[in-house]
Formats: C-alpha cells, sequence, structure tokens
C-alpha cells in the first residue's frame, strides 16, 4: 500500500483547485496549471483536500496512485510558490550571460552555445559562473537544468562544466609517474 498515496493533498488558502473528471486544476498567485490523471487512479476534492485512490487493486493502479499524488502536490505548491534551480560553471573562461532570451554558453568549444530558454521558464544569471533557473512548472524547470548542464556535464578530474549548485562531483586521482 502507498504511504505517499494515502496523505491527502491540501490545498491551501489563496489557491482555487479544481477536479473535473481526470484533469486536476490549480490557480495560485504564481499562474495556473493542469494536470490529466490517468484513468487507473481516481481524484476527489472535498473540504479543500484532494485524495488520490487507486481504482482498483492491480499493479498497475497502485504503481501510478503515488506518483499522481505527488504530481498533484507539485502542481499546488508550483503555483503558490514555485520551483527553482541553480547551475554552477567551473573552468577557466566558463562563463554564462543572458541575450534577451537566450542563454548565452561559452564552454570551452570553439564557438558560444547559445540556448534558446523555453516558454514557462525563468533564467536568470547573477555572477557569470553562476546560472537560476524559476518556473511554476516542476518538470519543465528540470528539463531546462538538465539541458543547460549536459552541454558540458563535470569531468572527474578538475570538475570543470556545469554542475548543480548542491552536486558533489567524485574527483579522482591524476596519472602517476
Amino acid at each position: 500500500m502507498s504511504r505517499i498515496g494515502n496523505k491527502p493533498v491540501e490545498v491551501p488558502s489563496g489557491v482555487t483547485a479544481a477536479v473535473d473528471g481526470n484533469v486536476v486544476t490549480a490557480k495560485g498567485p504564481k499562474g495556473e496549471l493542469k494536470y490529466v490523471v490517468n484513468d487507473e487512479v481516481l481524484v476527489k476534492m472535498e473540504d479543500g483536500v484532494i485524495q488520490v485512490d487507486p481504482r482498483g487493486n492491480s499493479k498497475d493502479a497502485r504503481s501510478k496512485w503515488g506518483m499522481t499524488r505527488t504530481n498533484i502536490f507539485n502542481l499546488i505548491e508550483g503555483v503558490t510558490e514555485g520551483f527553482e534551480k541553480r547551475l554552477e560553471i567551473n573552468g577557466v573562461g566558463y562563463r554564462a550571460t543572458m541575450q534577451g532570451k537566450n542563454l548565452q554558453l561559452a564552454l570551452g568549444f570553439s564557438h558560444d552555445v547559445v540556448y534558446e530558454v523555453p516558454e514557462g521558464v525563468e533564467v536568470s544569471t547573477p555572477k557569470p559562473t553562476e546560472i537560476v533557473i524559476k518556473g511554476i512548472d516542476k518538470q519543465k524547470v528540470g528539463q531546462v537544468a538538465a539541458e543547460i548542464r549536459k552541454y558540458r556535464p563535470p569531468e572527474p578530474y578538475k570538475g570543470k562544466g556545469v554542475k548543480y549548485a548542491d552536486e558533489t562531483i567524485f574527483r579522482k586521482e591524476g596519472k602517476k609517474k
């Protein structure tokens, strides 16, 4: 039995949530989000609390139960507080700048990498070696952070590259004579 799926999702004040068949909608101070629930899961809303239950006792329904509850919780958290990911750039000459809506990255290639920021995500560079990604959709924020990191992942010898701010890099010892 899912421990996460059993917990109800409370809707805070200032947020309006609605369940219409298989679609959960949340409106808050940061914006509006929708989530389409799988047919295997039943979603009910009573007294400002959203309850998620599996439709049957099948393995498929039980496996989607906790994930659905977490996605609905992220929906509510996104429209109230939003999500943020921080990236750090390490390396000589590596830097990031914003040019309009595009992120320009100098990562040691023969050319600068230009990343077009998608709609619904806000990217800023407080320092040339720091990138802050904000948005209300947790999946989009994480996807943008992963795509930027993918251009130059951190290497294990000197730690050069783009890494998450809370990521620790396993460092290797170099060659010995």
